[in-house]
């Protein structure tokens, strides 16, 4: 089969980026043709996403794209999960778009109760975060009682975009699942959830599973002839569909970037009181399976802890440095409570951790790289607890841990998730979100027969390196 150009985009909370992948000769070779930051800003006390700047950074990726491969074949958009856009019938936005970061919804949160939130759980198998998207929407019809009458469908940020690029409005399964409004026996909406939440019903279509052909690219005349492709949209179901898993079904799967998203593949939800304890949350793959995960701050600790002692980007040789001064720090068993909400946005990441720390009489460290490796102990920590708690909820026995995103490449803390966790963790080097979502437009485009057979290859030709548990 002649060679086949694809081209992901991967839209994540601190960065996008547009990268071609080419199958060929049953390979894959990966060209990242844009890059290009994300955030979000405060305006008047709320948090928005700059929807209209990430659109134009898109389409100048899909442009080179297109430019450097004039065979191009299909594009796909992945993203973060729970925001979403509001349009009217004629798909015009109808309010700026919040950002999950946004304390908005807390109060709402508290207001719904113990009993609905509970009930929430058993219909949905997603716990109740105040940034889920049927939280944030109930928020925003409470403030704003007039959206119920110019808004006609809500899509996530992946869906809004493959309707700019295709004209096509679906709501994506994996990214359904994460809005705490999906029917966890089923997959279709939870018309009790929704009442619940008082979020109008024909707001959303039925989610539909991926891959599916939405049709040709329109409105951009150098993309004439792309097809748009819906993969996955929640860009943890792509990176987790990327990972060359046993086909045993031993492996957990840990996707870390600006959260820790730990979990496995499964053909049922994980439900019960101690799963809602845990606050397991049941998401779906791309062709509705589940995905058991259990979220927790990531890199974004670290991150926030380096903008506050460096006042330039680091270098990949800086961070390399950090990290070796780091790895000579002493660990002495102290470890966050990242949990604490206190860590989730704060102004000074290193006064809320100071914070912490003397609410629990421990001392704070004293230089950045003993700030890096407590925070790396206590990622690391986090990771070990969700492992044995899959193992005890789900009855199976992991063998080892699959690690992409950017802790992958944080040697110090594979080896200390692996210490932890008394697990082998492999570290693949792999552009985890786009792979997954590159490997569902081959699948539509009939250039691969399966994701069993895309992992099987993949895997061949993965760069990897494995961490075994020291004492």
């Amino acid at each position: 089969m002649k060679a086949v150009s694809c081209a992901a985009v991967d839209l994540g909370a601190t960065s996008g980026r547009v990268i071609v992948g080419t199958w060929k000769r049953r390979r894959l070779e990966l060209s990242e043709v844009h890059r290009f930051s994300n955030r979000f800003y405060a305006v008047g006390g709320h948090a928005y996403w700059n929807i209209g700047g990430l659109w134009n950074e898109t389409l100048a990726g899909l442009k080179k794209a297109r430019s450097e491969f004039p065979g191009l074949a299909s594009v796909g958009v992945d993203s973060w999960a729970v925001d979403s856009v509001l349009v009217d019938q004629e798909g015009r936005m109808v309010h700026p778009v919040h950002a999950y970061r946004d304390e908005r919804t807390v109060p709402f949160l508290k207001r719904l109760g113990a009993a609905k939130r509970a009930k929430l759980y058993e219909l949905t198998g997603i716990p109740d975060y105040p940034y889920n998207t049927g939280c944030q929407l109930s928020e925003s019809l409470e403030a704003l009682p007039g959206l119920a009458d110019v808004a006609s469908r809500c899509l996530c940020i992946a869906d809004y975009f493959n309707y700019l690029l295709s004209g096509k409005m679906e709501n994506e399964i994996s990214l359904a699942s994460h809005t705490q409004l999906l029917d966890v026996h089923g997959r279709d909406w939870s018309r009790e959830a929704l009442e619940l939440f008082r979020v109008p019903a024909h707001w959303f279509g039925k989610p539909r599973t991926s891959p599916a052909r939405l049709g040709s690219v329109r409105g951009v005349p150098e993309l004439k002839g792309v097809e748009s492709i819906l993969v996955p949209g929640h860009d943890t179901a792509c990176a987790f569909a990327a990972m060359p898993a046993d086909s045993a079904g031993n492996d957990l799967f840990l996707s870390t970037g600006t959260w820790s998203l730990l979990g496995f593949e499964s053909e049922r939800p994980l439900l019960g009181p101690a799963a809602r304890r845990a606050r397991i949350s049941n998401e779906r793959m791309g062709d509705g399976t589940y995905r058991p995960l259990r979220s927790s701050l990531g890199l974004w600790i670290l991150e926030r802890l380096i903008a506050e002692h460096a006042s330039d980007a680091m270098t990949p040789t800086a961070w390399r440095q950090l990290i070796s001064h780091t790895a000579r720090e002493k660990t002495e068993g102290v470890t966050l409570d990242l949990s604490d909400k206190t860590l989730f946005n704060p102004a000074s990441m290193r006064s809320a951790i100071d914070a912490q720390l003397k609410r629990r009489r421990l001392r704070a460290p004293t230089s950045l790289p003993a700030y890096v490796r407590l925070a790396c102990d206590s990622l690391a920590r986090s990771h070990a607890d969700g492992a044995a708690l899959f193992a005890r909820l789900s009855g199976l026995q992991f063998a080892r841990i699959l690690v992409v995103g950017g802790g992958s490449k944080n040697t110090l803390l594979c080896q200390a998730t692996a210490n932890a966790a008394k697990l082998p963790v492999v570290s693949l080097s792999l552009e985890g979100s786009a792979v997954g979502n590159l490997a569902h437009q081959f699948l539509a485009l009939g250039a691969v027969s399966s994701l069993t057979e895309f992992r099987a290859v993949l895997s061949k030709q993965l760069p990897s390196r494995t961490f075994l548990p020291l004492p």
